[in-house]
């Protein structure tokens, strides 16, 4: 399992200090998918960075099976470096573009796999894994379509054999027609490797699919934590309300309209937010305890956890899809 635990990150510029992550707490347990959605300049690809070490956190902790790799340095960091991996959301960027695809695959078996035979036999096999011809090994980056560039990310990533994956929008660079393959061939990834996956991103749709269950991050916290079809489709958060009815509908007559949250003024300074809860001067509900107090992550209703001091509480009563069990995997059509 991979725990987060107050996790705090600050950046600090010549405008002031910007609390980029603010005291997040998430789980994310082997074989499941967590979406993480919000605006943009929420903090989303920031936990990502800090999950994998490229960002030190001011504080808090990040756990594997109970061990805290925020201070591991050297070698002491490199059974962490093999069982988390990243997939980046511009492959262009993310591949160096004087390797060729074997090379950039190759890369991150040098520290375990010394025999070059043995190498070359994993990457044919990694190649195979994610869909490539092996007839590209020899080419560059700016010689592949976009698509393949991803896929050569891909492999790259899966190539230690990792438990745990961060995908950072993995398919918002790509064609649309490429969308679906890309997505499709995770799911097959996650089905026969057994890989939990933290997926970033900004389409809902996607993340709908993707994922068992979903959090939300509002200016650097998550506001809202839970099953999927909970959180996307019955929001308890004013802002996730206002976050889903915002993504294009499949059914536009469906009576979404109906529970539409309208959001007043612009998003909140990350260098002054405002005080109590962040979100209550765009919230049409705020009362005065919202102005005065942050609300707190807490159980409610449907088994998920909210910070919202108007949240219904926890019931008696839970949903009947377990919290410890999976989705059926989906493939796009």
């Amino acid at each position: 399992m991979l725990t987060i635990e107050k996790l705090r990150v600050t950046h600090r510029t010549r405008n002031g200090t910007v609390h980029a992550v603010d005291g997040v707490d998430l789980t994310l347990r082997r074989g499941e998918t967590l979406g993480l959605v919000g605006e943009s300049g929420c903090g989303k690809s920031t936990l990502a960075r800090a999950v994998m070490r490229l960002t030190p956190p001011a504080s808090g902790r990040i756990l594997l099976d109970g061990t805290d790799v925020t201070r591991l340095t050297g070698r002491a960091a490199a059974p962490f470096t093999a069982r988390v991996q990243m997939v980046f959301q511009d492959p262009a960027a993310s591949l160096d573009p004087r390797y060729t695809v074997a090379r950039a695959i190759a890369e991150p078996l040098l520290p375990t796999v010394r025999d070059a035979a043995e190498r070359a036999r994993r990457v044919a096999a990694l190649m195979d894994d994610v869909g490539l011809a092996r007839a590209l090994a020899d080419r560059f980056p700016h010689q592949l379509s976009g698509g393949q560039r991803q896929r050569v990310a891909i492999a790259r990533a899966i190539a230690p054999r990792p438990d745990f994956v961060v995908l950072d929008e993995p398919v918002s660079a790509l064609d649309v027609s490429l969308q679906a393959q890309v997505l499709n061939l995770l799911v097959d990834l996650q089905e026969r490797h057994g890989l939990a996956y933290l997926f970033i991103g900004h389409d809902i749709g996607v993340v709908r699919h993707m994922a068992d269950r979903v959090a939300v991050m509002y200016l650097g916290r998550v506001v809202e934590i839970g099953d999927w079809f909970d959180v996307v489709d019955e929001p308890a958060h004013p802002y996730t309300r206002a976050l889903m009815a915002s993504a294009p509908a499949a059914h536009p007559d469906a009576g979404r309209a109906a529970t539409r949250t309208v959001l007043a003024g612009e998003l909140p300074s990350p260098f002054a937010p405002p005080p109590g809860c962040a979100f209550h001067t765009r919230c049409p509900l705020a009362v005065e305890r919202c102005r005065r107090e942050a609300p707190a992550l807490r159980d409610a209703a449907g088994g998920r956890r909210v910070a919202c001091h108007l949240a219904p509480t926890q019931s008696a009563e839970t949903n009947p899809t377990a919290a410890n069990t999976f989705r059926p995997l989906r493939r796009l059509p």
